[in-house]
């Protein structure tokens, strides 16, 4: 390991350094998708409620193992709960990006934050 040190430069460092700080500065506008505008519920793929993120509103979906909760406050939105045995969607917590996702797959049903700008979310990869 002191070997290869050795044969790394001041230039290199002062290039590793800059890549670095480029990268650290880059980093909030990449996934970035602006200002959240209204919230998507679906379930199976299928749009069945777009609620805007400026007044507090609670709504059932049901699916095929039961009912999912979704929760929107100013500017946010959660899954309180949901049916399903893993609940990695309830663990999401709040959203509060735009193109934010949460999706509870057991249940067939999803909640997403949609923005003006369109951004890389979860599922662009």
């Amino acid at each position: 390991m002191k070997a290869l040190l050795r044969l790394i430069r001041p230039g290199d460092w002062l290039v590793l350094l800059a890549a670095l700080l480029a990268c650290a500065a880059l980093l909030p506008y990449a996934f970035s998708g602006g200002v959240p505008e209204k919230a998507l519920v679906k379930r199976d793929g299928r749009v069945v409620a777009e609620l805007a993120l400026t007044e507090s509103r609670r709504i059932e979906v049901a699916g095929p193992l039961g009912v999912t909760v979704v929760e929107v406050q100013p500017g946010r939105a959660r899954v309180a709960a949901d049916p399903g045995p893993r609940q990695y969607c309830v663990r999401q917590g709040w959203l509060t990006h735009a193109n934010a996702v949460a999706i509870c797959a057991p249940n067939h049903v999803s909640l997403a934050l949609v923005g003006r700008n369109k951004g890389y979310d979860s599922l662009s990869y």
